[in-house]
């Protein structure tokens, strides 16, 4: 059985005062909750207060992004090590905001990926579509490429350690969700192109995430396809009480 992952990505919302907060209510709202792992990636700042504020608790926290290298003149940038020092245990890779707004490529999210393995860090590896691509019947192709070219040059042992992340881009803060038959579909298309490069066994353990307007009265007809297994979640993310209640969907 996969274990699913609730993922809350908070995009550029919140400061450290505000996450020390959420953390006072989230976590007893979801202490009981042992079906899933639980993670919440805030934006870079609250990175420390967020694992501070989870600490003895069964929620871990990630990154938003990362640069795949590990020191150096790069300014602006965060480098997996860092990441890893602060007590985060995972980081978001290729988000369609990264790749939409900061010219991130397949090639960059390779890149990327095999930083934050290196670093001991589990990645969660965003793919998805636009509306134009969609509806030109192209879902997945899209997908096919991505994956062959963000995930695909990994190594098995590599790949393993990876999760996925379906995120159609025209449901991303629109408040168009895909309907779970949709998202299912493109779910057994990236866990086919798995199963074609790294096997049966590979496809059958990879978790793949939907993400995209997810909220607590959708997430549980998403949830019940069994080739769903976890949710990445934006604006919903930002309300404790929001966030476990998809958190606890059962």
């Amino acid at each position: 059985m996969r274990k699913p992952v609730m993922a809350g990505n908070w995009k550029m919302y919140k400061n450290p005062s505000e996450t020390a907060a959420f953390f006072s209510s989230f976590n007893a709202l979801v202490a009981q909750a042992s079906h899933c792992e639980i993670v919440i990636c805030p934006p870079f700042v609250n990175v420390p207060t967020a694992v501070d504020a989870t600490k003895g608790s069964n929620v871990e926290i990630g990154a938003q992004n990362l640069y795949w290298v590990k020191e150096g003149a790069f300014t602006g940038e965060v480098s997996a090590p860092m990441i890893q020092a602060t007590g985060a245990q995972w980081v978001i890779i290729g988000h369609s905001e990264r790749r939409q707004y900061f010219g991130e490529t397949d090639e960059s999210v390779y890149k990327k990926t095999v930083a934050a393995l290196e670093a001991g860090l589990k990645p969660i590896v965003c793919v998805g579509e636009l509306l134009s691509q969609r509806e030109s019947g192209a879902t997945a192709e899209v997908l096919k490429g991505q994956f062959t070219g963000g995930l695909a040059p990994l190594t098995p042992e590599q790949f393993a350690k990876v999760v996925i992340a379906y995120e159609p881009v025209w449901a991303i803060g629109t408040g168009k969700t895909a309907t779970p038959e949709i998202a299912a579909d493109a779910h057994i298309v990236l866990r086919g192109a798995v199963r074609e490069k790294f096997g049966d066994a590979a496809a059958d353990a990879v978790r793949i995430l939907y993400g995209g307007s997810v909220k607590p009265d959708n997430v549980k007809s998403l949830m019940a396809k069994p080739d769903i297994d976890g949710v990445l979640v934006g604006g919903a993310s930002l309300d404790p009480k929001g966030f476990s209640n998809i958190v606890n969907f059962l």
